[in-house]
């Protein structure tokens, strides 16, 4: 069990639900006879499920504060008819038709943070009225009408790494981005190590660094290989490419910025928040007007990938985000999360779909078990908070801590017993 941790370089809890994402995506390779792990299908969960990964992100923040907003999906039928508004009848370019539809998201975003900030409505009421009105003026604006984007931002919904070089059967971007991905992590966890050493701390053992470095590698070489060994003119999606750069920045804005630190002040606790210096209106604007950004970004990929707009986008989108979230380890009360975290919590729930799909489960049992798989992660996790004890990721991998047989088991004594042995 030492050994595990230290290859792994940390709490084995906070793997349970990466263990459980590997568990449900190895039970569906099974039963659907070898097709979830196909190049196709990676790539269509990617592309399909970017824009809910994306809204899981901004969702976060929100959570964390101990709000909630359920108007991202109407937010995101207004910038998607905006876009195509502004392309096809005012004639903007199509980059100028996508910062259009950032700003709108952004505007709505601080419409919504002004109310809940300055003026003090609860962000539930707020963003409860704001899915209605923005609805509405999704309808008002477009006419629940089918309007066409330009091939440009088809690409951004549903492109590819483009082809280069040599034919070989593999696409050379994704290998490349793989590459860089695998150098990247091998000099992030080397100055990780620097920075123990220097600061007088005791680094783990060079053997598990090793492991822990040929464990990464193996499997960015695993996901390498999966995307970009499909059928020709197909990689490593676009929509993909957006969300490690998004998942990247808003995990550093968490864990390294004065506003990161702030939002979990907050969400902790408001009043210690705002004595210690925290400007709390502040940090619930931002919030708010973060979620509608990124909910103007995911409505750009969603046309993009739908090549067009319609009445349909938007609507559920809030409760598959928020679903994330909460499947990813965020707390009901605020306070805790990653964006880590929710990043597999939604990709739990996409890949949830896709094998849910893959072996044939009609759609009344597909809600039905997402439903229920929401409502029991989150209801065990409260009542083993409730009851001091281990959270649903310390649970799933209680049955991996094996002991040798002649290891000591004091760990599992109380303290007072340890003592007087």
């Amino acid at each position: 069990m030492k050994a595990i941790q230290q290859v792994l370089g940390g709490n084995l809890r906070q793997y349970g639900m990466f263990v459980a994402l590997i568990l449900l995506i190895l039970f569906f390779q099974v039963v659907s006879h070898g097709v979830m792990l196909t190049p196709a299908n990676a790539q269509n969960i990617i592309n399909g499920y970017s824009y809910v990964l994306i809204l899981a992100i901004g969702m976060l923040f929100v959570i964390i504060t101990g709000q909630i907003d359920l108007a991202p999906g109407s937010v995101a039928a207004v910038v998607g008819i905006c876009v195509a508004l502004s392309i096809l009848n005012w004639h903007f370019p199509w980059w100028a038709g996508v910062l259009f539809g950032l700003l709108v998201g952004i505007a709505i975003g601080c419409w919504q943070g002004s109310w809940l900030a300055f003026v003090g409505v609860p962000g539930f009421i707020t963003t409860l009225a704001g899915q209605i009105l923005f609805r509405g003026l999704y309808l008002h604006i477009g006419k629940a009408a089918s309007i066409p984007v330009p091939e440009q931002i088809r690409y951004i919904g549903n492109g590819f790494l483009p082809e280069w070089g040599p034919r070989t059967g593999f696409n050379n971007s994704t290998l490349l981005l793989g590459l860089v991905a695998i150098a990247a992590v091998v000099t992030l966890e080397l100055r990780r190590r620097g920075r123990t050493v220097r600061s007088g701390g005791t680094p783990a053992p060079v053997w598990a660094l090793v492991a822990r470095l040929v464990v990464m590698a193996v499997a960015l070489g695993y996901l390498t290989y999966l995307f970009g060994s499909g059928r020709y003119g197909t990689s490593f999606p676009v929509t993909g490419c957006i969300l490690v750069v998004l998942v990247l920045v808003y995990n550093f804005i968490a864990r390294r910025t004065t506003i990161g630190r702030g939002v979990y002040a907050v969400g902790g606790n408001r009043a210690a928040a705002a004595l210690t210096g925290v400007n709390t209106k502040k940090v619930y604007f931002l919030a708010m007007a973060n979620m509608s950004f990124l909910a103007a970004v995911a409505s750009i990929m969603f046309i993009g990938r739908s090549t067009s707009t319609g009445p349909g986008d938007g609507i559920g989108w809030e409760l598959d985000a928020i679903a994330a979230v909460f499947i990813g380890g965020a707390a009901v009360s605020g306070g805790v999360g990653t964006v880590f975290g929710s990043l597999i919590g939604g990709l739990f729930m996409a890949v949830l779909n896709s094998g849910m799909y893959l072996v044939g489960v009609g759609s009344d049992w597909s809600q039905i078990i997402r439903g229920l798989v929401l409502l029991v992660a989150v209801a065990f996790d409260l009542y083993n908070k409730t009851q001091g004890r281990p959270s649903i990721t310390a649970a799933i991998l209680r049955g991996l801590r094996i002991k040798g047989r002649g290891e000591t088991k004091e760990a599992e004594l109380p303290r007072a017993e340890v003592t007087q042995s």
